[in-house]
């Protein structure tokens, strides 16, 4: 990873935590920072979006018994480069489909908005920004 997106990577790991975590996956699994990654996709797809464009892609996540669990976000960067700054979350043989783009929601609340906003200040905060 360059330096620029290295220190963006550094920044978001350091910003995550149990409040910025999904609810749905803090119910399946709880957070912990031994995994600080876990329920974090959407809303790190999204500042990573804020800051350097692209596209936001995602798939569907499968359990290793063939159970959907719901939907994984990455981004694909202006160049074309896809970048995943959560896929290491994945550590119990989830599968994650191929992924489509998908508009960034605009013009209605975004479900996770508290948790968005939360991310995104620590973010930047760290940055400098």
């Amino acid at each position: 990873m360059d330096g620029g997106l290295g220190r963006l990577e550094w920044a978001l790991r350091e910003s995550w935590g149990a409040d910025t975590c999904s609810p749905d996956d803090l119910a399946r699994a709880g957070w912990s920072p031994a995994n600080p990654s876990w329920g974090q996709c959407d809303v790190t797809a999204l500042v990573v979006h804020d800051l350097l464009g692209g596209e936001l892609m995602c798939g569907e996540v499968y359990a290793a018994n063939g159970e959907q669990q719901g939907f994984h976000w990455w981004n694909r960067l202006p160049g074309g480069r896809e970048i995943d700054l959560t896929r290491d979350q994945f550590r119990a043989g989830q599968v994650v489909t191929e992924g489509v783009t998908v508009p960034r929601p605009v013009g209605r609340p975004l479900r996770r908005a508290a948790e968005y906003t939360l991310l995104r200040g620590r973010v930047r905060a760290r940055l400098g920004r």
